[in-house]
């Protein structure tokens, strides 16, 4: 079966302490944000469903619940820095199925993992940039390997903008682009060339998405 035709149990243990979170911090997070959520076109307003690569913009550590309340109802696993989940924090990260990398030496094992969440109709989450972008403006070149991984699962991948929150009262604002069929587009085996013109695509969309976000 496609990862695109499969779905994640309504119920399982392992995702009590994510739903439960959740569930709980909704009501007061959208009376919080008031969030506004855009959407680029009409097909970008379908429901995400089976497998998919989320990616967005990165501007601020709480990036990670701004996506979650711009895609509501399906669960992240969120692509984190190693480092995260060291120390007494770490339990946290688990807790929410971050998957962890490492960005000085992101390995073969790394690639697995998420490919294979995404195999198996689960949400990813993660920030191409790389890094979180401290500049007023513009999005940061994005690294390919979203490109890859998203090719080799045979999932969509879903870009986000998130417009830089300056805090309460003002509303949180996210666009939100049509999903990219990104295997369609790189074909049977391609060049690490044409990889990379599909990851100069993907910034592309994401900046159209912040031309949308920005003047609401």
């Amino acid at each position: 079966m496609s990862s695109k035709g499969k779905k994640a149990p309504l119920f399982a243990g392992r995702y009590f302490f994510y739903d439960f979170t959740k569930l709980t911090a909704a009501l007061p997070g959208l009376v919080f944000f008031r969030p506004k959520v855009l959407y680029a076109s009409e097909a970008a307003k379908k429901k995400i469903k089976g497998g998919a690569l989320l990616i967005a913009n990165h501007t601020a550590v709480y990036d990670p619940i701004y996506l979650q309340i711009a895609v509501w109802y399906r669960r992240h696993h969120f692509v984190c820095l190693k480092e995260f989940f060291e120390g007494k924090g770490g339990w946290f990260f688990k807790s929410f199925l971050c998957i962890p990398i490492d960005r000085e030496n992101f390995n073969i094992s790394s690639f697995r993992e998420i490919t294979e969440h995404l195999k198996s109709g689960e949400l990813v989450s993660m920030f191409p940039e790389g890094r979180i972008n401290d500049e007023t403006e513009g999005v940061a070149a994005f690294k390919s390997g979203m490109v890859l991984m998203a090719m080799r699962s045979g999932v969509p991948i879903v870009p986000v903008y998130v417009r830089r929150w300056e805090g309460f009262p003002r509303r949180l604002t996210m666009a939100v682009g049509e999903a990219m069929d990104v295997a369609a587009l790189c074909g049977g085996r391609p060049a690490m060339s044409r990889i990379d013109e599909i990851s100069a695509l993907l910034h592309e969309k994401e900046n159209e998405l912040r031309e949308l976000a920005e003047k609401r």
